[in-house]
């Protein structure tokens, strides 16, 4: 029996669930939203000032502390020392030990060298003299060993032709008469005779048995296999067969039905939430705005407003009728008391120069040096090293 469709293509418990477990998840997450959007817009606000000027203040303070030391040690202590320890290393071992090599050990190293070349020459000569000698003498004493195996062999082949070969026919009959014939008649052909007529049968004896014996065995192990087949198939499987089929498959049948309707509450329950979180978005979005638009029109218009119509003609008017023309009677005040400074100044100025005149009375006066062009004598020629600008 087939379930009743909906006009939409589910199935009518699907529709059933999902208009309450909507509205009851939109009843619970719309508060939830708007708590996690005032956080969100809390936690930009901090982020932005507080947590992103503090993070930069201390990655400078951690740039100060931490990073400039060390590159002011590498920059203007280590790399100098460095510097340092490479110039005076080169100059002490590098450079000696350079000379060294190019001066001293190179020519001795060569001169070595040819020193042992020419007496590896030498007694490379040497031995292959002595070599030319020992080879001469060896082929000698080879040529008259051979010449030597060659008669002796000569004369062992003679004496094998002429007495070793009849006694050699006298000791194989002998062997023959004396050790073969007897041990054919005394041990092979009784051994044939037995392996023939005594071995053979008992073998094939001894096979049938084991072949019944095997027989025995097989038809037990079979009889004893179908009692075991029936007893097990009676005991074991008849019982599991009739649990699995009249027990275990109603039982899974319902818990898959329970299943279903659990992945169908649970799916459209998912699907609640996120459509109640996304509807709760534009919800909160919604409140943020009002909330955004009331306080505009309830605290920001009217302060700027008032700014603009009260405060600053206010200020404007404060400012071009009071505090300019303060501002230029003490410009004026400051002027006419520093003009007072400076007469009273130049005043006691001139009442010093008359105390000084009348107690010690004119100062003398000093002669100033007349410079002018250079004359004919004076001017450089190619006798005099001075010029008119070094001549005093």
């Amino acid at each position: 029996m087939r379930e009743p469709v909906a006009p939409g293509g589910e199935g009518c418990l699907v529709v059933a669930v999902r208009l309450p477990v909507r509205i009851v998840v939109f009843v619970l997450v719309v508060p939830l939203r708007m708590a996690w959007d005032v956080l969100v817009a809390g936690g930009r606000l901090l982020h932005r000032a507080v947590l992103r000027p503090l993070g930069r203040g201390l990655s400078w303070a951690g740039r100060a502390l931490f990073v400039w030391p060390w590159v002011a040690l590498w920059r203007y202590v280590l790399v100098p020392v460095g510097a340092g320890l490479g110039w005076l290393g080169r100059v002490l071992l590098v450079i000696p030990a350079v000379w060294l090599y190019g001066s001293v050990l190179g020519p001795v190293g060569r001169g070595a060298a040819r020193v042992l070349r020419g007496v590896g020459a030498g007694l490379a000569w040497v031995l292959r003299g002595v070599g030319a000698g020992v080879a001469w003498v060896l082929r000698g004493v080879g040529a008259a060993l051979v010449w030597v195996g060659r008669g002796v062999a000569a004369g062992l082949g003679w004496l094998y032709a002429r007495a070793l070969t009849p006694c050699g026919h006298a000791v194989v009959w002998l062997v023959r008469w004396l050790v073969i014939v007897p041990a054919r008649w005394l041990v092979v052909v009784p051994a044939r005779w037995l392996y023939r007529y005594l071995l053979i049968p008992a073998g094939h004896g001894l096979v049938r048995c084991v072949r019944a014996l095997l027989w025995l065995v097989r038809t037990s192990a079979a009889g004893i296999g179908f009692v075991l087949y029936w007893a097990a198939r009676l005991l074991l499987v008849l019982p599991a067969f009739a649990v699995w089929r009249w027990l275990l498959v109603p039982v899974g049948r319902g818990l898959a039905a329970v299943g279903r309707v659990l992945a169908v509450v649970g799916r459209e329950l998912a699907a609640a939430l996120g459509h109640a979180w996304r509807v709760a978005g534009h919800v909160s979005l919604a409140v943020g705005r009002f909330l955004r638009a009331l306080l505009r029109w309830t605290v920001a218009v009217p302060a700027r407003w008032a700014y603009r119509r009260l405060l600053t003609p206010v200020g404007h008017l404060v400012r071009d009728g009071v505090l300019r023309p303060t501002a230029e009677a003490a410009r004026g005040a400051g002027r006419v008391v520093r003009q007072a400074l400076a007469a009273a100044r130049e005043t006691a100025r001139q009442t010093r120069a008359d105390l000084r005149r009348a107690l010690f009375g004119e100062p003398a006066k000093r002669r100033e040096a007349v410079r002018g062009e250079p004359g004919a004598d004076g001017t450089r020629t190619l006798e005099k090293r001075t010029t008119a600008l070094t001549k005093d």
